[in-house]
């Protein structure tokens, strides 16, 4: 199942569990996992792009280890909520990703980047470090607003 409706993903998954978030880019995957209660989402690690198969294959190990339930990746769209070819690459993503048989959920990014890059700032982060961090930041935020969106709200 592949939707862009937390509501649906709730659904899915009525007793809860460990959600993945993705922040999808041409040259890298920024991932944030949740815990089982839907509470926090957590900054993880970035995964360098190689070939499809070998990044589907980082995936499901970390999947496999933490016992992932369900997968939230970043949707991004243009700032009027239309859709960008960047949209049709994420899509495009999840669509090869559903074998996996986890239940994903496409939840708008927009802003994520700019968001994670601020409070990195504001932590002190050197620019280095946000360089190589701020993926898994954005990938956080994904997966915190969509985790607040199931948690109470018609999403």
């Amino acid at each position: 199942m592949i939707t862009t409706f937390a509501r649906d993903l709730r659904d899915a998954l009525p007793q809860g569990g460990v959600l993945l978030g993705l922040d999808t880019g041409t040259k890298t995957i920024g991932v944030a996992l949740c815990d089982a209660g839907w509470r926090f989402a957590t900054a993880g690690k970035t995964i360098v792009r190689r070939k499809f198969t070998q990044d589907k294959g980082v995936l499901k190990d970390l999947i496999a280890e933490r016992g992932v339930v369900g997968i939230v990746m970043g949707l991004p769209l243009n700032m009027d909520g239309s859709e960008s070819p960047r949209s049709q690459g994420a899509r495009a993503m999840a669509k090869n990703l559903e074998d996996i048989g986890l239940p994903i959920l496409l939840w708008d990014e927009r802003w994520t980047t700019q968001a994670a890059e601020r409070a990195m700032i504001e932590q002190d982060f050197s620019r280095a470090k946000r360089a190589e961090r701020i993926d898994s930041h954005a990938a956080a935020l994904i997966l915190q607003g969509a985790i607040d969106a199931m948690a109470g709200s018609a999403f």
